[in-house]
């Protein structure tokens, strides 16, 4: 079962990393058009923000430390850098859940989210369509702001 999470999150962050790379004018990352509440580079920061926080702190007790708002706050960071921040995340899921035994897929995960108790593999396979769903945002804001 890792290895099919290990899959989904590895493919959809090297999507993100193209996503990322294929805006051609980097001022575009940042930008927010009527209707579209939160820019590409926001929500890439979101997405690593995420998983740093939920795969890399609670499981792989990373020490990471989130913050939230700032995720949706800070601009202007540059290509490389958020480049280098998805490279990052990948190494954090990659040993992560290297590290996981088989057996903790399958209790609680750790701290509670949605206002309830989940299994750790069904709020893991959560965070993938999390990163799917917010992924296809940022491709779509990439598209509508093409020269």
């Amino acid at each position: 079962m890792t290895h099919a999470l290990k899959t989904l999150f590895i493919r959809n962050l090297e999507q993100l990393k193209q996503e990322i790379e294929n805006y051609t004018k980097e001022e575009n990352l940042w930008k927010i058009e009527t209707g579209i509440n939160n820019s590409g580079g926001n929500l890439c920061l979101h997405l690593i923000g995420n998983l740093n926080h939920f795969i890399g702190a609670i499981l792989g007790e990373t020490g990471y430390i989130r913050n939230r708002d700032l995720e949706f706050s800070e601009k202007n960071i540059p290509k490389t850098i958020l480049i280098q921040r998805i490279n990052e995340t990948i190494t954090t899921i990659l040993v992560t859940l290297a590290n996981l035994k088989e057996e903790q897929l399958h209790i609680e995960y750790p701290i509670e989210v949605f206002n309830g108790k989940i299994i750790t593999k069904d709020f893991l396979f959560y965070l993938t369509t999390h990163l799917s769903y917010h992924l296809g945002q940022i491709n779509y804001h990439r598209r509508m702001l093409i020269e």
